[in-house]
């Protein structure tokens, strides 16, 4: 027995005469000798087909702009605890712990319902902006937050609200990308979270030096009063330039709308909504839990969320090289940015070679030389050099990201459940790492290290393991077409 189409992984290098193999009658390939004659020709679509992404390009770079709106929303309480957050709202023992691991109850709560809405309205303009709206407007009321209840309930919201953007966008992505496209895209945006880290520091020194006492209110409230402020602002602009799914996008005309429709379905072998929707939404849950694929790389995936629970106190591990708190802050951001960089690129490669696995467990293992680093030495230097290692295995987050949408490419309910499901059952690694670094342990945190080198290295086996499974796979389909066997071309990723 082999999987389903629906259910697979494939080459991307897949020519247009292995796709034709499809047997299926409606499609373009079967009938005209030129399946692109409706573009005017091959050279015509290909030429369409480039306006077209270019386009697409344009308006959903916003996603980016987003996203590290999204983390400095989530992650600005750590700058804030630098200027005395804990202090003004009385926190004691774990609760400053409790208010980091509280907004990813809400996120995990709402990750799976909010894609299957955002999939049944299929208008992500109008709702990918409205969320955005709601959570700046509940990190502004952070700000006014007196005591850990008050703070408590605002984290809780501020992650149920927060939860429909990441999975939402990576479903966007997966609605207009082929697979060879949408690695380096999925790390485009994710390179919108590594540089949250970095310029959410830098805004943070800006505004925790210069507004404090302004108004007779507290610097790190202005924190949460002014990004939260920015994040409602763009979310009118971004209501102005996200596009919607191909076949309801006004800003195409009829034919690039139909190319975009096309794009994809050549890309599945098989049509993207009409042709493999059946069911409903419930079905498409049944699809996505059913699978036991889903789970093991939401295991994963979780696992390696542990070990870069570092991203949350990321400020408070800085600090313990001993510079003031100006400084520190502006030390958090060069790591992060040498990552995004590192990460473009080397995602680009992996988008290039077709290969996942290694391109995942690599910084993965650089991430623990760097945890290695910083729970041996006192020397300065090597410790801030470990801080460049330790976030460098985001690298390796992003790629795993990008193999998930095309592991589960249709239906599209299928899909989008997958995503968020993945993405929610990770978020348990958020509420666990919360607590990893407490502050009883500082300032060496050695026992912290040694909790994300034995996460890091369990997400390399479950890696190493996926792979030979697909590997296991492809081999039965090439033993399948040695027999005659029809297999669609179809092949996993590795």
């Amino acid at each position: 027995m082999y999987p389903a189409p629906h259910t697979s992984f494939f080459l991307p290098s897949m020519s247009r005469s292995q796709v034709s193999i499809n047997e299926k009658s409606d499609t373009a390939y079967n009938s005209s000798e030129d399946p692109d004659a409706e573009f005017g020709g091959t050279e015509a679509r290909r030429a369409l087909e480039k306006k077209l992404v270019r386009k697409v390009d344009m308006r959903i770079s916003i996603l980016v702009i987003i996203y590290i709106l999204n983390y400095v929303d989530r992650n600005n309480i750590s700058a804030a605890r630098l200027k005395g957050l804990e202090s003004d709202l009385h926190l004691e023992g774990q609760q400053y712990a409790t208010l980091l691991s509280i907004l990813y109850v809400g996120y995990i709560i709402m990750q799976i319902p909010s894609n299957m809405l955002l999939n049944w309205i299929g208008k992500p303009s109008i709702y990918l902006p409205c969320c955005m709206v709601v959570w700046g407007t509940i990190s502004v009321l952070t700000g006014i937050t007196h005591n850990f209840v008050g703070a408590l309930l605002t984290r809780f919201f501020l992650g149920f609200v927060e939860a429909a953007f990441y999975p939402g966008a990576l479903f966007l992505l997966s609605k207009w990308y082929k697979k060879e496209e949408i690695g380096i895209r999925t790390t485009i945006l994710t390179v919108g979270n590594i540089i949250s880290n970095g310029f959410g520091s830098l805004m943070a020194s800006g505004i925790l030096n210069g507004m404090n006492g302004v108004l007779g209110h507290a610097a790190w409230r202005w924190l949460f009063y002014i990004e939260g402020a920015l994040t409602i602002f763009f979310a009118v602009v971004a209501a102005f330039i996200l596009p919607d799914f191909p076949a309801t996008s006004k800003f195409l005309t009829p034919l690039e709308r139909k190319l975009a429709m096309k794009r994809m379905e050549e890309d599945a072998g098989v049509g993207d909504q009409d042709e493999t929707e059946n069911g409903g939404m419930i079905h498409g849950l049944f699809l996505a839990v059913t699978d036991w694929r889903m789970w093991l790389l939401a295991f994963g995936l979780t696992s390696e969320v542990i070990a870069l629970s570092f991203n949350a106190f990321f400020p408070t591990l800085t600090a313990t090289l001993g510079f003031s708190d100006s400084i520190t802050l502006l030390l958090c951001a060069p790591p992060w940015i040498f990552t995004a960089i590192v990460a473009f690129i080397w995602s680009r490669h992996s988008d290039r070679t077709q290969e996942r696995c290694f391109h995942i467990i690599i910084p993965f293992s650089v991430g623990i030389l760097g945890f290695v680093i910083a729970s041996a030495t006192e020397v300065l230097a090597a410790r801030y050099i470990s801080l460049f290692l330790m976030a460098l295995s985001y690298c390796g987050f992003i790629v795993l990201y990008a193999w998930i949408p095309s592991c589960f490419p249709r239906p599209p309910t299928k899909r989008a459940v997958s995503i968020a499901a993945i993405n929610a059952f990770s978020q348990l690694g958020n509420v666990s790492g919360s607590y990893v670094f407490p502050s009883k342990w500082g300032p060496s945190y050695r026992n912290s290290y040694g909790i994300c080198i034995a996460t890091a290295g369990l997400a390399i086996i479950v890696c190493l393991f996926f792979r030979w499974h697909l590997s296991y796979l492809n081999k039965q389909f090439d033993k399948a077409e040695r027999e005659g066997e029809k297999t669609n071309g179809f092949r996993y990723v590795l």
